[in-house]
């Protein structure tokens, strides 16, 4: 059986009240790269939304790589999280030079966030 690597709308988080609605539940983590949020969704799959501000990075292109990889990472290891709506706020710029390390952050913080938050 061949297992579902897309990242197709049922997993993100695309509608303001959606974003609105896990900021409002206040369940979060921070890193330093990283705020998480945090909300049981129900649905049976995780939901992942990104934020990325130009306080962060000025340049799109830098953002948009931020974007990507999170998207990415959220993409290869989604078979390990419960049914949770996650909003990743980046609070650091991170580039090439850092992604591992980064990602290993985390995936640290996200499984912190899905005890945390599994309620």
């Amino acid at each position: 059986m061949k297992a579902d690597f897309g990242f197709g709308k049922q997993y993100r988080i695309t509608k303001t009240d959606e974003y609105s609605s896990v900021f409002r539940l206040r369940c979060s983590l921070f890193s330093p790269h990283f705020q998480l949020y945090g909300k049981a969704n129900g649905l049976g799959r995780p939901r992942v939304g990104l934020v990325v501000g130009k306080k962060v990075a000025q340049r799109a292109v830098s953002r948009n790589y931020m974007k990507r990889t999170l998207r990415e990472f959220f993409r290869l290891t989604r078979a390990n999280y419960t049914s949770l709506d996650v909003v990743i706020l980046v609070r650091k710029r991170f580039g090439r030079a850092e992604r591992q390390e980064v990602l290993r952050e985390l995936a640290s913080i996200i499984h912190k966030l899905q005890v945390k938050c599994a309620d």
